[in-house]
């Protein structure tokens, strides 16, 4: 059709006669009446906007769908052209479907609703899962703690493991992300726990000091619930467990202890907590036991990238930097886990925690 004929044609003409009429849009729902069934076209009455029509790839997309139509049937179309050289407004069945089952989404997402999604797999990052016939996924960070794979090193393969297990059941969730355009949509089932979590946390002060049971041990830290609300259940960060320098959590708790800990942070529902926070800090003094320039025996407990940890007492642990050898290899052959050595104090910093050692050779 050359550019006379669309000035011509049907749609030019109703909108020339109308202009207060809306405008059509691609990408738009349009509702449509279906006229007439061929065979490798459908075509429905668009009211005021003319004649729609499904053909080519959407007309065999939509086969399942034109199937269960009769002459006279209302659907919704996705408006994908909004002329062609035919004068008919190409149409979509199959992505209104797809666009329909968005904007639902969309609504849900912005009145807050919580919803049952039943798991349908697994992989080591969270569940996959349906919304409206549309992909979602549930990250292993957006489980609720009752949910949350408590594996100790982190192992991705027994993640996996635990997160199968809960293929079949149906979790209340929330949808706290979704994009269309590249059909990302993710789901929350911490946020639901998180809503309850800040009504019950209001009677609770930062700073305040609660009774626990430890409920899980993890590689990042340890869970404690309430003694006095089990409802409540707050994160010990590795970091808050104790003052030294700890590679597993396991080292301070077990699941089952009764510990004290102190409220360090409430937010959006969450409260952390801390262990440490309620024990005598050991780098306080240590200034009175440890100086720079002195010699000291200390037993090498671990490396790591910066160098290795040094035993110094059951609380204190100093630090020998890489560089004093030259590279890590060199290091481990010159220094063994487990071993002691003679060291000479270099640096002792209280408020950074830290003493750095130089090996006596």
């Amino acid at each position: 059709m050359n550019q006379g004929q669309k000035n011509n044609s049907p749609l030019a003409q109703l909108l020339k006669n109308s202009p207060n009429l809306a405008i059509l849009k691609q990408g738009e729902l349009i509702e449509g009446i279906l006229i007439k069934k061929a065979s490798k076209a459908a075509y429905f009455n668009l009211g005021a906007f003319g004649t729609g029509i499904v053909y080519g790839v959407e007309f065999i997309n939509a086969a399942s769908a034109l199937k269960n139509l009769n002459e006279g049937d209302r659907v919704s179309a996705k408006i994908i052209d909004l002329e062609n050289d035919e004068g008919y407004v190409e149409l979509s069945l199959s992505e209104a479907d797809t666009q329909k089952n968005w904007e639902s989404i969309k609504e849900l997402k912005e009145k807050g609703e919580v919803i049952g999604a039943k798991i349908s797999g697994a992989n080591s990052g969270g569940l996959l899962t349906e919304v409206y016939g549309t992909k979602a996924f549930i990250p292993v960070s957006q489980l609720s703690s009752e949910h949350y794979p408590r594996v100790d090193d982190g192992d991705k393969s027994k993640i996996l493991e635990e997160l199968k297990k809960l293929i079949g059941e149906e979790l209340k969730v929330k949808i706290i992300d979704f994009k269309p355009k590249v059909k990302k949509l993710i789901l929350s089932e911490r946020e639901i726990f998180q809503d309850n979590n800040k009504e019950l946390l209001k009677d609770y002060d930062v700073g305040g000091i609660v009774d626990g049971i430890i409920s899980g041990v993890t590689d990042f830290g340890a869970f404690m619930k309430f003694a006095d609300n089990p409802q409540i259940e707050g994160l010990i960060h590795i970091s808050e467990l104790d003052h030294k320098l700890i590679d597993n959590p396991k080292e301070i708790v077990s699941i089952g202890d009764a510990v004290k800990a102190k409220i360090i942070e409430i937010k959006e529902g969450r409260v952390s907590l801390s262990l440490k926070a309620l024990k005598a800090d050991p780098w306080q003094n240590v200034e009175n036991k440890y100086k720079a320039g002195s010699e000291i025996t200390g037993t090498i407990m671990r490396f790591n990238p910066f160098g290795a940890f040094v035993a110094l007492d059951p609380d204190i642990q100093g630090l020998i930097h890489v560089s004093e050898f030259g590279s890590m290899d060199e290091m481990k052959k010159n220094i063994e886990a487990g071993k002691s050595y003679k060291f000479k104090i270099e640096i002792v910093k209280p408020a950074e925690k830290r003493i750095i050692l130089k090996i006596i050779k």
